[in-house]
């Protein structure tokens, strides 16, 4: 899926079914997160118009996903615990290129969320065919068509902005890089990532 390189391991969608409650709040938090993304990215290339107007829907659609995972909350008289720190993502920043051109980090910022997008699809996927929770496996089948749409526009807009062959053999890079990532990442059920 996406070209990832490597799929979620199996086990996963059983362990989140024991540890839901630390899942919806790490979802959640990941939800603020990528609704935050979409204003730095806007705040950080505002004279890319055609980026801005496709990047503001995402904003407020990511603040939505927010608010509808907080229902799936309460609705299980659930709490919102602490949050915690996203390994995957942070070890996807160090791989991200720092430094460079304005156009390299409008590439480097544009394929990490991409990636991020296409990650959280993928587990979307795997929570909406293997969680115990019915509601919440139509719940996370919505998601993941939302998540897709996001990774297309991040790839679409980077490959807009620098060209296609440069931000496609990028692209390639990410994927290798994500996958030994993954790799190094322990199986747990009480995170998106």
């Amino acid at each position: 899926m996406y070209g990832l390189k490597l799929p979620t391991d199996p086990r996963w969608a059983d362990l989140a079914s024991i540890s839901i409650e630390d899942l919806l709040t790490d979802h959640a938090y990941c939800e603020q997160k990528a609704a935050s993304n979409g204003i730095s990215i806007i705040q950080n290339f505002p004279e890319l118009e055609e980026l801005v107007e496709e990047v503001m829907p995402l904003v407020t659609e990511e603040w939505g996903h927010f608010k509808m995972v907080m229902e799936h909350i309460k609705k299980r008289d659930l709490k919102l615990g602490k949050k915690r720190k996203d390994v995957y993502v942070n070890e996807l920043r160090k791989f991200a290129i720092k430094g460079g051109s304005r156009e390299t980090m409008l590439l480097e910022t544009l394929l990490t969320s991409a990636m991020i997008e296409a990650r959280s699809c993928e587990r979307f996927r795997v929570l909406s065919l293997g969680l115990k929770d019915e509601e919440l496996r139509a719940f996370y089948k919505n998601l993941m068509v939302s998540e897709a749409g996001h990774y297309k526009m991040f790839l679409d807009l980077a490959i807009r902005y620098v060209g296609k062959e440069k931000a496609l053999k990028r692209w390639d890079e990410y994927l290798i890089g994500e996958a030994e990532i993954m790799k190094q990442m322990e199986v747990r059920g009480d995170r998106i990532h």
